[in-house]
């Protein structure tokens, strides 16, 4: 199936990514969702009404506290984010993490968050996730009324199947797949993007991994996978921060995040055939509709 594009004009992405790369104004407010009966953290603007808020799934074997700069940032800019640390083992049960992915956005509407001057608005939710968390992040929006937008950042294989539940997500999506040729792919975010039922936006940044966004630098020097990515993961916050919100928050001046060709420094987007190229489909493969 086909994506649907979200702009026919390419757009730049420079004269506001620089800024978005970086952290935001809000005083941020960390908390803990265990209050409500969930491992994991809440980050929320100090104040703010009306707010959105995302539900953020982690990667494979990954501690949420992995991600404290990421999560961070998206509350400096006005997002409230609340994170489970649950389905961290070897053998995850991703169904289970996209089902507590459910329960924060249940969490993020029905409360006050931080000390209790923050409060998130309903209608603006929506679902981010890295890696085994970025498919799960789809499993999440798959007919759910609740989830307005989904960001997956190098999404991988999930089971079940995030690659065939995108052909069912009919909200806007933002797909961040890696301009480096990984030995390590745990997933085919192209293909994901491809399948998408709604508008999608695919991009690729040129250095950026799936191994690499998560902070835990010293673990990746250790064991081989690399070293630090700071750039690139600053550039991925940009994107994911303007694709939010202009779909939550409905900012205007933050459009070109959403188009799906958009271009900057450092990123390429993909639309039709060439999306169809890096999901793997040879020509005769892809269908008109």
């Amino acid at each position: 199936m086909a994506s649907t594009i979200l702009g026919n004009v390419s757009e730049n992405l420079k004269k506001h990514l620089g800024k978005l790369s970086k952290r935001g104004p809000h005083r941020v407010l960390v908390g803990d969702l265990s209050y409500a009966g969930l491992a994991g953290k809440a980050y929320t603007p100090a104040e703010g009404d009306g707010i959105p808020a995302v539900a953020f799934g982690h990667d494979w074997m990954k501690d949420i506290s992995k991600y404290h700069g990421t999560l961070r940032h998206l509350a400096s800019w006005g997002i409230a984010v609340a994170a489970p640390n649950t389905e961290t083992g070897f053998v995850p049960d991703h169904g289970g993490l996209a089902a507590d992915l459910e329960t924060c956005l249940q969490i993020l509407a029905g409360v006050k968050l931080g000390a209790g001057k923050a409060v998130v608005a309903p209608g603006k939710l929506g679902v981010v996730g890295h890696g085994m968390g970025g498919g799960a992040a789809i499993l999440t929006a798959v007919d759910n009324p609740k989830v307005n937008c989904v960001a997956a950042l190098y999404p991988a294989v999930t089971t079940p199947s995030a690659e065939l539940a995108a052909r069912h997500v009919d909200i806007p999506g933002l797909i961040i797949g890696s301009g480096k040729s990984q030995l390590l792919d745990a997933g085919n975010p192209a293909k994901i993007a491809h399948n998408w039922k709604g508008d999608v936006a695919y991009r690729e940044i040129a250095k950026g991994t799936q191994q690499g966004f998560s902070e835990d630098t010293m673990f990746k020097l250790l064991s081989g996978i690399g070293g630090p990515q700071s750039k690139y993961i600053e550039i991925a916050r940009g994107l994911v921060t303007g694709f939010l919100l202009h779909q939550l928050n409905q900012d205007k001046k933050y459009s070109a995040f959403s188009a799906a060709d958009a271009t900057g420094k450092k990123v390429e987007s993909f639309t039709g055939d060439k999306l169809a190229d890096r999901a793997g489909f040879a020509p005769d493969e892809v269908l008109p509709f």
